[in-house]
Protein backbone atom coordinates (compact mmCIF):
# COMPACT_ATOMS: atom_id res chain seq x y z
CA UNK A 1 0.00 0.00 0.00
CA UNK A 2 1.15 3.40 -1.06
CA UNK A 3 1.99 6.37 1.74
CA UNK A 4 -0.45 9.09 1.35
CA UNK A 5 0.70 11.93 -0.33
CA UNK A 6 1.35 14.72 2.58
CA UNK A 7 -0.91 17.62 2.83
CA UNK A 8 0.65 21.34 1.44
CA UNK A 9 2.45 23.43 3.94
CA UNK A 10 -0.14 26.10 5.25
CA UNK A 11 1.81 29.05 7.24
CA UNK A 12 -0.24 31.78 8.66
CA UNK A 13 -0.95 33.60 5.29
CA UNK A 14 -0.20 30.77 3.01
CA UNK A 15 -2.62 27.89 0.93
CA UNK A 16 -4.30 25.96 3.50
CA UNK A 17 -7.18 22.78 3.31
CA UNK A 18 -9.53 21.77 5.58
CA UNK A 19 -11.45 18.90 5.79
CA UNK A 20 -14.80 19.92 7.76
CA UNK A 21 -16.93 17.34 9.07
CA UNK A 22 -20.72 17.71 10.02
CA UNK A 23 -20.78 20.28 7.52
CA UNK A 24 -24.71 20.72 7.03
CA UNK A 25 -24.96 21.57 10.89
CA UNK A 26 -25.50 25.30 12.64
CA UNK A 27 -21.79 24.88 12.90
CA UNK A 28 -20.41 23.73 9.60
CA UNK A 29 -23.06 25.54 7.56
CA UNK A 30 -21.41 28.92 9.55
CA UNK A 31 -17.87 27.41 8.71
CA UNK A 32 -18.84 26.83 5.27
CA UNK A 33 -20.67 30.16 4.59
CA UNK A 34 -16.97 32.12 5.99
CA UNK A 35 -14.63 30.19 4.19
CA UNK A 36 -12.26 32.98 3.42
CA UNK A 37 -9.96 33.28 0.51
CA UNK A 38 -6.57 31.20 0.18
CA UNK A 39 -8.65 28.35 1.78
CA UNK A 40 -9.52 24.83 0.40
CA UNK A 41 -12.75 23.45 1.93
CA UNK A 42 -13.64 20.08 1.56
CA UNK A 43 -16.90 19.75 3.35
CA UNK A 44 -18.53 16.80 4.39
CA UNK A 45 -22.27 16.13 5.99
CA UNK A 46 -23.61 13.16 8.00
CA UNK A 47 -24.46 11.92 4.72
CA UNK A 48 -21.53 12.07 3.30
CA UNK A 49 -19.32 10.69 6.08
CA UNK A 50 -20.07 8.94 8.86
CA UNK A 51 -17.61 9.37 11.32
CA UNK A 52 -18.33 6.56 13.08
CA UNK A 53 -17.72 4.42 10.37
CA UNK A 54 -13.71 3.85 11.00
CA UNK A 55 -12.92 2.72 7.53
CA UNK A 56 -15.02 5.75 5.90
CA UNK A 57 -13.44 7.95 7.87
CA UNK A 58 -9.42 6.82 6.86
CA UNK A 59 -10.74 7.12 3.27
CA UNK A 60 -12.53 10.00 3.64
CA UNK A 61 -8.90 11.98 5.03
CA UNK A 62 -6.87 9.90 3.24
CA UNK A 63 -8.81 11.60 -0.37
CA UNK A 64 -8.85 15.01 0.86
CA UNK A 65 -5.41 15.53 2.40
CA UNK A 66 -5.90 18.04 4.53
CA UNK A 67 -3.65 19.83 6.43
CA UNK A 68 -6.51 20.70 9.11
CA UNK A 69 -9.35 18.47 10.30
CA UNK A 70 -12.87 20.09 11.61
CA UNK A 71 -14.79 18.19 13.52
CA UNK A 72 -18.46 19.72 13.92
CA UNK A 73 -20.28 16.24 13.42
CA UNK A 74 -22.19 15.47 16.85
CA UNK A 75 -24.88 13.89 18.97
CA UNK A 76 -26.35 17.00 20.17
CA UNK A 77 -29.57 15.73 21.40
CA UNK A 78 -29.32 16.07 25.26
CA UNK A 79 -32.59 14.62 26.23
CA UNK A 80 -32.66 11.88 23.80
CA UNK A 81 -29.35 11.03 24.67
CA UNK A 82 -30.42 9.67 28.16
CA UNK A 83 -32.25 7.21 26.54
CA UNK A 84 -29.68 5.96 23.34
CA UNK A 85 -26.30 5.90 25.20
CA UNK A 86 -24.73 3.97 22.91
CA UNK A 87 -25.53 6.21 20.16
CA UNK A 88 -24.44 9.63 21.71
CA UNK A 89 -21.05 7.73 22.68
CA UNK A 90 -20.32 6.17 19.01
CA UNK A 91 -20.93 9.46 17.48
CA UNK A 92 -19.23 11.87 20.47
CA UNK A 93 -16.40 9.93 21.12
CA UNK A 94 -15.51 6.55 18.82
CA UNK A 95 -16.22 9.72 15.79
CA UNK A 96 -13.51 11.69 17.18
CA UNK A 97 -11.32 9.22 17.75
CA UNK A 98 -11.26 7.93 14.49
CA UNK A 99 -10.81 11.20 13.64
CA UNK A 100 -7.85 11.67 15.13
CA UNK A 101 -6.35 8.51 14.39
CA UNK A 102 -6.74 9.44 10.69
CA UNK A 103 -4.84 12.96 11.16
CA UNK A 104 -2.15 10.92 12.94
CA UNK A 105 -2.10 9.03 10.42
CA UNK A 106 -2.31 11.67 6.75
CA UNK A 107 0.07 14.18 8.82
CA UNK A 108 -3.33 16.33 9.49
CA UNK A 109 -3.92 18.94 12.73
CA UNK A 110 -7.68 17.76 14.47
CA UNK A 111 -9.70 20.47 15.61
CA UNK A 112 -12.61 19.20 17.65
CA UNK A 113 -15.33 20.87 18.68
CA UNK A 114 -16.62 20.31 22.58
CA UNK A 115 -19.09 21.42 24.65
CA UNK A 116 -19.74 23.78 28.11
CA UNK A 117 -21.89 20.97 29.18
CA UNK A 118 -19.00 18.92 30.06
CA UNK A 119 -19.09 20.46 33.38
CA UNK A 120 -21.31 20.33 36.25
CA UNK A 121 -22.29 24.18 37.00
CA UNK A 122 -21.60 23.72 40.35
CA UNK A 123 -18.51 26.18 40.52
CA UNK A 124 -20.52 29.15 40.18
CA UNK A 125 -17.69 31.50 38.25
CA UNK A 126 -16.23 31.06 34.51
CA UNK A 127 -15.01 27.29 33.74
CA UNK A 128 -10.90 27.75 32.57
CA UNK A 129 -9.90 25.22 29.94
CA UNK A 130 -8.23 23.15 32.86
CA UNK A 131 -11.30 23.05 35.05
CA UNK A 132 -12.41 19.89 36.58
CA UNK A 133 -14.69 18.15 33.85
CA UNK A 134 -17.70 16.66 35.97
CA UNK A 135 -20.58 16.22 33.54
CA UNK A 136 -24.39 15.66 34.59
CA UNK A 137 -25.63 13.88 31.53
CA UNK A 138 -25.38 11.49 28.70
CA UNK A 139 -24.73 14.28 26.08
CA UNK A 140 -22.00 15.77 28.52
CA UNK A 141 -20.20 12.45 29.14
CA UNK A 142 -20.00 11.54 25.59
CA UNK A 143 -18.69 14.75 24.62
CA UNK A 144 -15.92 14.55 27.36
CA UNK A 145 -14.83 11.22 26.22
CA UNK A 146 -15.14 12.50 22.32
CA UNK A 147 -12.71 15.00 24.14
CA UNK A 148 -10.30 12.60 26.11
CA UNK A 149 -10.35 10.17 22.70
CA UNK A 150 -8.74 13.48 20.69
CA UNK A 151 -5.82 14.48 23.42
CA UNK A 152 -4.74 10.37 23.89
CA UNK A 153 -4.39 9.98 19.73
CA UNK A 154 -4.00 13.46 18.87
CA UNK A 155 -1.44 14.27 21.23
CA UNK A 156 0.19 17.79 21.16
CA UNK A 157 -1.15 18.77 17.80
CA UNK A 158 -5.13 18.40 19.40
CA UNK A 159 -6.97 21.19 19.57
CA UNK A 160 -10.16 21.12 21.42
CA UNK A 161 -12.63 23.91 21.09
CA UNK A 162 -15.81 24.37 23.73
CA UNK A 163 -18.35 26.20 23.26
CA UNK A 164 -21.70 26.93 24.50
CA UNK A 165 -25.68 27.57 23.34
CA UNK A 166 -25.07 27.91 20.11
CA UNK A 167 -27.85 29.33 17.59
CA UNK A 168 -28.05 29.94 13.99
CA UNK A 169 -30.06 31.19 11.53
CA UNK A 170 -31.39 27.99 10.38
CA UNK A 171 -31.30 24.56 12.35
CA UNK A 172 -32.71 23.55 15.84
CA UNK A 173 -31.89 25.81 18.24
CA UNK A 174 -33.28 27.99 21.17
CA UNK A 175 -33.61 31.10 19.38
CA UNK A 176 -35.91 29.77 16.68
CA UNK A 177 -37.82 27.64 18.51
CA UNK A 178 -38.90 30.57 20.90
CA UNK A 179 -39.82 32.96 18.37
CA UNK A 180 -41.70 29.97 16.93
CA UNK A 181 -43.49 29.73 20.56
CA UNK A 182 -43.83 33.77 20.72
CA UNK A 183 -45.68 33.33 17.41
CA UNK A 184 -48.20 30.88 18.65
CA UNK A 185 -48.65 30.86 22.32
CA UNK A 186 -50.39 33.51 24.45
CA UNK A 187 -47.72 32.94 27.10
CA UNK A 188 -44.77 30.98 27.86
CA UNK A 189 -42.65 29.97 30.53
CA UNK A 190 -38.87 29.96 30.64
CA UNK A 191 -36.24 28.70 33.56
CA UNK A 192 -34.05 31.79 34.80
CA UNK A 193 -31.96 29.25 36.89
CA UNK A 194 -29.68 27.92 33.99
CA UNK A 195 -27.18 30.87 33.01
CA UNK A 196 -24.93 30.36 30.36
CA UNK A 197 -23.29 32.72 27.21
CA UNK A 198 -25.34 32.74 24.44
CA UNK A 199 -23.15 32.36 21.02
CA UNK A 200 -24.11 33.02 17.37
CA UNK A 201 -22.40 30.37 14.97
CA UNK A 202 -20.87 32.80 12.70
CA UNK A 203 -18.63 34.27 15.62
CA UNK A 204 -17.70 30.26 16.18
CA UNK A 205 -16.81 29.92 12.62
CA UNK A 206 -14.98 33.07 12.53
CA UNK A 207 -12.80 31.87 15.51
CA UNK A 208 -12.79 28.46 14.62
CA UNK A 209 -11.39 29.80 11.13
CA UNK A 210 -8.27 31.69 13.57
CA UNK A 211 -7.31 28.37 14.77
CA UNK A 212 -7.10 27.01 11.48
CA UNK A 213 -4.14 29.20 11.23
CA UNK A 214 -2.47 28.76 14.93
CA UNK A 215 -0.77 25.96 14.55
CA UNK A 216 1.25 26.69 17.30
CA UNK A 217 -2.33 26.43 19.85
CA UNK A 218 -3.38 22.95 21.13
CA UNK A 219 -4.55 21.66 24.26
CA UNK A 220 -7.97 22.94 25.34
CA UNK A 221 -9.69 26.43 24.29
CA UNK A 222 -12.89 28.27 25.12
CA UNK A 223 -14.98 30.49 22.62
CA UNK A 224 -18.33 31.92 23.03
CA UNK A 225 -19.93 35.40 22.95
CA UNK A 226 -18.82 38.03 25.84
CA UNK A 227 -21.50 38.45 28.70
CA UNK A 228 -23.80 35.90 30.32
CA UNK A 229 -27.51 35.28 30.69
CA UNK A 230 -30.10 32.58 31.64
CA UNK A 231 -32.55 31.24 29.38
CA UNK A 232 -35.12 33.95 30.65
CA UNK A 233 -32.77 36.91 29.23
CA UNK A 234 -32.21 35.41 26.26
CA UNK A 235 -36.02 34.94 25.76
CA UNK A 236 -36.66 38.49 26.64
CA UNK A 237 -33.87 39.64 24.31
CA UNK A 238 -35.35 37.74 21.34
CA UNK A 239 -38.95 38.99 22.19
CA UNK A 240 -37.45 42.47 21.95
CA UNK A 241 -35.48 42.44 18.92
CA UNK A 242 -38.56 40.12 17.59
CA UNK A 243 -40.83 43.05 17.56
CA UNK A 244 -37.56 45.67 16.75
CA UNK A 245 -37.88 43.49 13.51
CA UNK A 246 -41.30 43.18 13.00
CA UNK A 247 -40.59 39.13 13.33
CA UNK A 248 -42.84 39.10 15.99
CA UNK A 249 -46.29 41.43 15.98
CA UNK A 250 -46.27 41.68 19.35
CA UNK A 251 -45.01 40.89 23.18
CA UNK A 252 -46.34 38.31 25.19
CA UNK A 253 -46.12 37.58 28.99
CA UNK A 254 -43.25 35.64 29.68
CA UNK A 255 -42.70 33.86 33.02
CA UNK A 256 -39.44 33.27 34.55
CA UNK A 257 -39.91 29.75 36.08
CA UNK A 258 -37.19 27.39 37.81
CA UNK A 259 -35.30 24.12 36.12
CA UNK A 260 -37.68 22.17 38.79
CA UNK A 261 -40.46 23.51 37.16
CA UNK A 262 -40.31 21.97 34.01
CA UNK A 263 -38.90 18.64 34.63
CA UNK A 264 -36.58 16.73 31.35
CA UNK A 265 -35.02 13.69 31.25
CA UNK A 266 -31.39 15.31 30.75
CA UNK A 267 -30.43 17.37 33.76
CA UNK A 268 -28.48 20.13 32.70
CA UNK A 269 -25.51 22.72 34.41
CA UNK A 270 -26.89 25.29 36.77
CA UNK A 271 -24.06 27.86 35.28
CA UNK A 272 -22.03 26.71 32.61
CA UNK A 273 -19.99 29.96 31.97
CA UNK A 274 -16.22 29.55 29.81
CA UNK A 275 -13.56 31.73 30.52
CA UNK A 276 -12.44 32.64 27.56
CA UNK A 277 -9.75 34.82 28.11
CA UNK A 278 -6.77 32.39 27.51
CA UNK A 279 -8.48 32.10 23.50
CA UNK A 280 -8.87 35.78 22.79
CA UNK A 281 -5.46 36.89 24.14
CA UNK A 282 -4.05 33.51 21.73
CA UNK A 283 -5.59 34.59 18.93
CA UNK A 284 -6.28 38.75 19.33
CA UNK A 285 -9.69 38.74 18.60
CA UNK A 286 -13.02 39.14 20.96
CA UNK A 287 -16.29 38.23 20.63
CA UNK A 288 -19.17 40.91 20.59
CA UNK A 289 -21.51 41.10 23.34
CA UNK A 290 -24.16 38.10 23.05
CA UNK A 291 -26.89 40.91 22.50
CA UNK A 292 -25.65 42.22 19.34
CA UNK A 293 -24.81 38.98 17.71
CA UNK A 294 -28.38 38.14 18.70
CA UNK A 295 -29.54 41.07 16.74
CA UNK A 296 -27.14 40.13 14.03
CA UNK A 297 -28.66 36.71 13.60
CA UNK A 298 -32.44 38.36 13.84
CA UNK A 299 -31.95 40.65 11.03
CA UNK A 300 -30.51 37.44 9.17
CA UNK A 301 -33.66 35.53 9.21
CA UNK A 302 -35.74 38.77 8.54
CA UNK A 303 -33.78 39.19 5.48
CA UNK A 304 -34.52 35.70 4.13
Amino acid sequence: MSEPEAPAEAGPTGPIRVLLTGAGGQVGSAVRQRTPAGATLVALDSRMLDVTDENAVRAAVAEARPNVILNAAAYTAVDQAESEPERAFSVNRDGPANLAAAALANGARLIHLSTDFVFDGAQGAPYGPDAPCRPINVYGASKRAGEEAVQALGGDSALVVRTSWVYAARGHNFVLTMLRLLRERPEVRVVTDQIGSPTWAASLANALWAVTRRADLSGIHHWADAGVASWFDLAVAIQEEGVALGLLSGCVPIHAVSTGDVPRPARRPSFSVLDTSHTTRALGMAPAHWRVNLRRMLREVHAA
